[in-house]
């Protein structure tokens, strides 16, 4: 499978946030940013993203919200949760209802939160050669099975020649 640059989306209200992480990240990664969730969702319905960032805290939705909102709609991207407060209830309701992969806390380490994304990215990456895989796997065996029948017909015939 062809190595390709991690496309990410990150949804934060805060502008200031979404422009250091662009100015920080870009270079590595495909970055689209929204001031909302509603916003996010339409970057969502036009692009194919490899990972979710969003901020816990936004006014009219929670990150976990939001991240739970789209889980039937766009199940692949890998979901990180980032906030500048550490709350263990919403820690575990991320995990449990908005199926994140990390939780990661404001302001972000540049170098850490790469390493993050890297990991992710890999991650979404093997998911998706795995699901090629399967496809191929599926495949081949539907056409074994065809094979299989043709034979089992060939030698009924030639059994009833007999």
């Amino acid at each position: 499978m062809k190595e390709t640059k991690a496309t990410i989306l990150y949804v934060d209200d805060e502008a200031n946030n979404l422009l250091t992480f662009k100015a920080n990240f870009r270079r590595f990664y495909e970055v689209y940013t929204a001031e909302s969730a509603e916003e996010g969702r339409k970057l969502l319905q036009d692009k194919k993203f490899s990972i979710i960032i969003t901020d816990q805290r936004m006014p009219a939705i929670t990150g976990v919200q939001f991240l739970e909102s789209i889980i039937k709609e766009f199940p692949d991207p890998i979901r990180i949760l980032i906030t500048g407060y550490s709350d263990l209830e919403v820690v575990i309701e991320a995990i449990n209802k908005g199926q994140i992969y990390r939780y990661v806390m404001k302001p972000f380490n540049v170098d850490e939160l790469k390493a993050v994304l890297d990991n992710a990215h890999e991650v979404y990456s093997l998911r998706e050669e795995n699901k090629e895989l399967m496809k191929i796997a599926l495949k081949a065996n539907e056409q074994l099975e065809f094979m299989l029948r043709q034979r089992l017909i060939s030698l009924d015939n030639s059994d009833a020649n007999l």
